[in-house]
């Protein structure tokens, strides 16, 4: 198996943030694994639309930590659906040691903080 791809790690972090959107009773309306394509999920609860950007982020980086300017241009699109925005980051590391890349013989460890909203 070996190292896995930015494609993979990506999947792991929407599986995360799904199952997270999933438990905080969110229905989906889309769902777009490209990590290109924003946002990742557009969701529904109790008639409120939000809009997630998903984001998988290796150690040393910090998964709060978002691109400002990325987030900004999707919340000025979801405020066209009277959406909110939030970014959910998601921090992947092998769990042997911080510095070694994620590998898909060895565990990991994640860093999910939850959805940050974005004003």
């Amino acid at each position: 198996m070996g190292l896995l791809t930015e494609q993979q790690l990506h999947n792991l972090a929407m599986n995360v943030v799904g199952k997270d959107l999933e438990d905080l009773g969110y229905e989906f309306l889309a769902v777009n694994s490209k990590k290109s394509k924003n946002p990742q999920f557009v969701a529904t609860k109790a008639k409120k639309m939000v809009f997630v950007v998903v984001r998988a982020v290796t150690y040393p980086d910090n998964p709060v930590i978002y691109n400002e300017e990325l987030l900004q241009k999707v919340s000025k699109h979801a405020t066209s659906f009277e959406a909110k925005t939030f970014y959910a980051g998601v921090g992947i590391a092998n769990s042997i040691s911080y510095e070694l890349p994620v590998d898909s013989e060895e565990d990991y460890v994640l860093n999910y903080s939850g959805l940050i909203e974005i004003k």
